[in-house]
């Protein structure tokens, strides 16, 4: 199956250096090298634009574009759009609420039958109330 990466994961791996990352967020940073060299892997442009952001140079910005441009965006349709509007009333009726490119993120990862990669809770709370398949490191030998 293949899984649609959350900022958050690319974060960990991108932006902390070796000694600065617990024992699980180096199993994340692993799993995620492991899913690259798989070639499974997606990305939709919300997060794509989110990891951009994180540049603070131009020289950065440019490095972080060409080693991105290897991962196609996954296009969200207006559906996607749609179903990520439709599962935030489910989720509020629940008490949980959620940032609109998450709710995308959970749209486009239900209709195309990916699992999420994420290192934020909220995809946890969001999986109680809606039919979302979370990806975790795998026990590898």
């Amino acid at each position: 199956m293949n899984v649609l990466v959350d900022t958050s994961i690319w974060s960990l791996a991108l932006r902390r250096k070796g000694g600065a990352v617990s024992r699980d967020e180096a199993a994340l940073v692993q799993e995620l090298t492991n899913l690259v060299e798989e070639g499974r892997v997606c990305i939709i442009g919300a997060i794509r634009q989110e990891l951009l952001r994180g540049a603070r140079t131009s020289g950065n910005f440019e490095r972080l574009k060409s080693a991105f441009r290897r991962f196609p965006d996954l296009v969200p349709e207006t559906a996607d759009y749609e179903q990520a509007v439709e599962l935030e009333l489910p989720l509020r009726k629940h008490g949980i609420s959620g940032a609109p490119t998450d709710l995308l993120i959970c749209a486009v990862a239900l209709a195309r039958k990916l699992a999420v990669f994420s290192a934020d809770r909220d995809f946890e709370r969001f999986r109680k109330v809606v039919p979302l398949q979370l990806h975790s490191p795998a026990r590898r030998p």
